[in-house]
């Protein structure tokens, strides 16, 4: 695809609004003020044989097409057939488009379609066609989207797991490790109460430690030594008895998560140590092996994407907004974002606290001048996506030494703050 829309003699226009049963469309010839209305059911089958015909209309040449996603079985589709440009409208600036021609809020599918058309016939200077990532990162994006998923699955079991602990059995939060390790659902498996586990032997649970990887005999002890004057939270058959139900429950439906998980680190390990720019977004402090293949697939794989860093700092919602409204201003979150790119920047940054001395210097300078935690990394993250930008676009690694050195040349404030907190 031509990154250039305006230089594209296209053929035809098509407003896209998709659904999970039937797709409406609204398409405009060039040079011709007559709209065609139809619906498409959703199936491979009229899909494929509603672009084929598009093709054979419009004699191959390339036809733009207006759409509010950018994944699913539609965008696979139009992804095909390389006579197709896809324009990818944000749903959130769609929604407040149709506001402004629908006072009353009402969702008219036809009428989508016509608004994506007019949009995409009347305003095309203003966005770029979507070109899709190469197949290599476009199998990391699936993975690590999809890994975000199980996790919050998986944060949601414990979270019920550890509650119910709590009304019980809270020993076991300290004698069982981390909640959501497999260690964690192999003792509350053996010993669902501490009546059970009061009875087991010594050796029986240090042999269950060290098979765990416990190797600490301190911790061990501990452990044993806890658990032989550990008093029951309650006596309550009832509370017991439900609350044992509902755990093995959750242990039953988290063990697989767990494994699921490290099936999915796996792949993702074996194809971003294959990917082109592993070593560029492996370089980044902090990043480690889930974060940087997430970087990786938020900058994607196309360098002409984004023109600027800023670009990248409001895509992903880390840039605020700034409102203004006659003398008043006021400055929010940017809520018409990717929420899993937020995310990503937002957790690689407070990473790189831990391994970077300048972010280090950068978040206490935050917090000094009162900001909250997830302010002050907000901030950071802004810092970075700047330095990913340009690591990014000239396909170089990060060298903390370098970024030290222009911070010096600078004479940067996070260098004379940490100056004077040292």
């Amino acid at each position: 695809m031509d990154s250039n829309a305006s230089a594209v003699d296209y053929a035809a226009f098509i407003g896209l609004d998709w659904g999970s049963e039937k797709h409406s469309i609204a398409l405009q010839a060039a040079g011709s003020k007559e709209i065609e209305r139809y619906e498409l059911k959703q199936s491979p089958e009229d899909l494929h044989g509603w672009l084929s015909k598009l093709r054979d209309k419009f004699g191959g040449r390339p036809v733009a097409v207006a759409i509010e996603q950018t994944k699913g079985a539609v965008i696979y589709a139009l992804m095909s057939y390389d006579f197709v440009h896809i324009f990818r409208i944000n749903p959130k600036s769609m929604a407040d488009y149709r506001k402004a021609f629908s006072p009353g809020g009402a969702k008219d599918d036809p009428s989508d379609a016509e608004y994506l058309l007019e949009w995409l016939t009347l305003h095309r200077d203003r966005i770029k066609p979507w070109v899709p990532d190469d197949p290599q990162t476009r199998a990391l994006q699936r993975l690590v989207e999809f890994r975000r998923e199980i996790v919050n699955q998986r944060t949601a079991f414990t979270n019920q797991l550890t509650q119910i602990l709590k009304d019980y059995f809270p020993q076991a939060l300290d004698w069982a490790g981390d909640i959501d390790r497999v260690m964690a659902c192999d003792f509350l498996s053996k010993w669902p109460t501490l009546e059970k586990v009061k009875k087991a032997k010594p050796d029986t649970l240090r042999t269950f430690y060290r098979q765990h990887g416990s190797r600490s005999k301190e911790v061990i002890e501990e452990r044993l030594k806890a658990i032989c004057t550990a008093q029951a939270l309650t006596e309550d058959t009832i509370v017991i008895e439900t609350s044992v139900s509902v755990a093995q429950t959750i242990i039953r439906v988290l063990r697989p998560t767990l494994e699921s998980i490290d099936r999915l680190d796996e792949e993702i390990k074996t194809r971003f140590q294959a990917h082109p720019d592993m070593a560029i977004f492996d370089s980044f402090p902090g990043a480690g092996a889930a974060l940087a293949p997430r970087l990786l697939a938020a900058m994607g794989s196309d360098r002409s994407r984004f023109e600027s860093a800023s670009e990248v700092q409001q895509y992903s919602g880390i840039a605020p907004v700034m409102e203004r409204s006659g003398k008043h201003m006021w400055i929010h979150r940017r809520f018409a974002c990717s929420k899993f790119l937020r995310q990503t920047f937002h957790e690689f940054s407070g990473q790189s606290i831990k391994w970077s001395g300048w972010a280090r210097g950068y978040y206490d300078m935050q917090r000094d001048r009162g900001k909250g935690h997830h302010a002050a990394v907000r901030a950071l993250a802004y810092k970075w996506i700047r330095i990913i930008y340009r690591c990014w676009k000239d396909r170089v690694m990060y060298n903390e030494e370098i970024h030290l050195k222009s911070l010096r040349d600078k004479a940067s404030e996070i260098l004379n703050f940490i100056a004077k907190a040292a």
